[in-house]
């Protein structure tokens, strides 16, 4: 019988969320978020500050571009999309410390997190359903 707490501590060490992620920045912590899609699907807009690193690219890419001490989590589109798995087993086949951002940059969007694009850095508007609308109100 598989043991639940480690499966869920697997699961932990080796995921975060968009969430989580932010959370992380917003305090400092030196993270690299690598977006592992396409050129086409960069261009449409990505996480704010990521680097760009189609999964495809990693195993040659990453030793040259990226310290190998770095927290490194990756993200594709959605939970629908299985890039973000392809990106984290060669960061890992490399010995990175890396993490998959569950959700993807779908998520990232949907909970209002900043956005970068041709046309600069922006916010959309939360998605109640993924993350809490807050009402700005004056004093």
């Amino acid at each position: 019988m598989i043991d639940r707490a480690d499966y869920y501590a697997a699961r932990l060490a080796s995921e975060t969320d968009a969430s989580d992620a932010y959370a992380a920045l917003t305090r400092g912590d030196d993270l690299m978020i690598v977006d592992v899609r396409s050129a086409e699907a960069w261009a449409q807009g990505r996480v704010a500050g990521a680097v760009h690193m189609p999964y495809r690219e990693i195993a040659t890419r990453a030793p040259v571009e990226i310290a190998q001490d770095a927290q490194v989590v990756v993200y594709c589109w959605s939970p629908g999309c299985n890039a973000g798995v392809k990106g984290a087993l060669e960061f890992a086949k490399l010995g990175y410390d890396v993490k998959e951002m569950i959700g993807g940059f779908e998520y990232w969007v949907r909970e209002g997190y900043p956005v970068e694009d041709a046309d600069g850095v922006h916010r959309r508007p939360v998605d109640p359903l993924t993350g809490i609308a807050r009402i700005r109100t004056r004093a």
